[in-house]
C-alpha cells in the first residue's frame, strides 16, 4: 500500500452537488479546482471522487458507460487531467472511485454479454429467468396500513 495513505485525510466529492462554474445546475471540474485551495486548508491532503466517467446517470453516475470518457457535465478528459495536476501542483492526492463490477446498459461490456451467443462478457454479469419472472420484486408483506391479524406485516403483541 501506498505511504501516503497511513496519513491520508480524504475530501470526498460527488461532483454533481459540488460548485457549478458554467451555470448549467452541476458541479463541474473546475468548480473542484476551484476549491482546491479551501480543502487544503481544512487539512484534508487526499479527495475521494465519486464516479465522473460517461454515463446515463440513472443510479448518479454509478453506472458507468464508459471508462475512459469523463462524464460531459462534469467537463472533458482534458479538464480532468487539469484537475489531477491541480490536485498535485499542492501536494495533495485524488483517488477516483472505479466501480467496474457496476456498469451501465449501455456499457460495452453489458451489451456484449446480452448476446444470446456465448463470448468473453457472457460471464461479467448475472442472468437468470427466475429474478426477471417476477420483476418488478414483489414484497414479502404489503406495507399498507391495513392492520388486521391477517396483514403479514403486523404482529398482535400480547401485553
Amino acid at each position: 500500500m501506498a505511504k501516503w495513505l497511513d496519513n491520508a485525510i480524504f475530501y470526498e466529492i460527488y461532483p454533481q452537488s459540488f460548485l457549478d462554474t458554467n451555470g448549467d445546475g452541476i458541479g463541474d471540474f473546475q468548480g473542484i479546482i476551484e476549491r482546491l485551495d479551501y480543502i487544503k486548508e481544512l487539512g484534508c491532503n487526499a479527495i475521494w471522487m465519486n464516479p465522473c466517467f460517461a454515463s446515463p446517470f440513472g443510479d448518479a453516475g454509478y453506472d458507468v458507460a464508459d471508462y475512459y470518457q469523463a462524464a460531459p457535465r462534469y467537463g472533458t478528459n482534458a479538464d480532468l487531467k487539469r484537475l489531477f495536476n491541480e490536485v498535485h501542483k499542492r501536494n495533495m492526492h485524488i483517488l477516483l472511485d472505479l466501480v467496474p463490477g457496476h456498469t451501465s446498459v449501455a456499457h460495452p461490456w453489458f451489451k456484449e454479454s446480452c448476446k444470446a451467443d456465448r463470448n468473453e462478457f457472457t460471464d461479467r454479469y448475472i442472468w437468470t429467468d427466475s429474478t426477471w419472472s417476477r420483476w418488478p420484486p414483489q414484497p414479502a408483506c404489503s406495507m399498507s396500513w391495513d392492520t388486521t391479524p391477517q396483514s403479514a406485516c403486523w404482529e398482535e403483541i400480547s401485553s
